[in-house]
């Protein structure tokens, strides 16, 4: 403190640092004042600073290249998966599956054969003529009553259920027990039309090992119970091809069964206690 005359204290004097600061106050239409103290290392103001065209411009095409990256993954995740259930679901029906020859077969009302690829000459091919191979040995053994045979006929020049009624006339199946299924365009109209045309609740399906398990997944589908019993009775030399083909018609059997799809074509019920003769072409009475 410093005395002055008196004794009285005299003032300090006021200095810099002392010094009285102004009150900011936010003015409408304009910055806080500290937000236009300049930069120390750019120089350049704040409130100046803009991202540039072209970091913009390439900020825009990341953000896209990311957005596509994310859609290509779910256009495969989600697919894969799918396909992935699909294989489960109807692989799962394998479990049914009695090879044959068998002492493990239960007898069934009907044997049904599914249809498959017919030769030029009219002949079966290897593959079919396994399948009609093991339901005549299976209808003489007493192990079913009926034979019903499915497969394509809606065409002019290709015929594959006339081509196994003659096979298992050969073979000793009795006419008035073999029944034709023209319209089983594909295993699920077989099975659907087996079901809701000729009345089958309890079957047995004869077919190769790779197709019994969407054959027994659809006749489940549909209500009805059923054996698979597998006619591999040698190699088979499109078997590869047969596999990968089975692969996605796994999909296509789950997708008919969730959207419950309808048989290309209906037709009026058939009873199987009837004479199988009824359901040849018409004008055939015999072999």
């Amino acid at each position: 403190m410093v005395l002055g005359l008196g004794n009285v204290p005299l003032p300090r004097k006021r200095t810099e640092s002392h010094a009285v600061k102004p009150i900011l106050t936010r003015v409408p239409g304009e910055n806080w004042q500290h937000e236009q103290e300049t930069r120390p290392d750019k120089g350049i103001p704040d409130c100046k600073r803009t991202k540039s065209s072209a970091y913009v411009e390439f900020s825009f095409y990341v953000r896209m290249i990311r957005r596509l990256i994310q859609i290509a993954a779910c256009s495969i995740v989600v697919p894969a998966f799918f396909w992935g259930g699909c294989q489960w679901i109807v692989l799962s029906m394998a479990t049914g599956v009695v090879a044959y020859p068998s002492d493990n077969i239960a007898h069934a009302p009907v044997v049904i054969v599914l249809g498959a690829s017919v030769l030029a000459n009219g002949q079966p091919s290897d593959i079919l003529a396994d399948r009609l191979t093991v339901a005549a040995n299976l209808y003489t053994a007493g192990l079913a009553d009926k034979v019903l045979v499915s497969g394509d006929n809606g065409q002019d020049g290709y015929d594959e259920v006339n081509a196994m009624r003659r096979y298992l006339l050969a073979a000793g199946v009795a006419a008035e027990d073999l029944f034709l299924d023209h319209a089983g365009f594909d295993t699920y109209d077989s099975m659907y039309r087996a079901r809701h045309v000729f009345g089958v609740t309890d079957a047995i399906v004869v077919t190769q090992q790779y197709h019994l398990s969407r054959a027994l997944y659809l006749a489940d589908a549909v209500g009805m119970h059923a054996q698979g019993v597998s006619s591999d009775l040698q190699p088979y030399a499109k078997q590869a091809w047969f596999s990968a083909r089975e692969s996605l018609a796994r999909v296509k059997a789950v997708v008919n069964v969730l959207f419950g799809a309808e048989p290309t074509y209906f037709g009026e019920p058939i009873d199987l206690a009837g004479d199988g003769r009824t359901t040849w072409d018409e004008g055939i009475s015999s072999p």
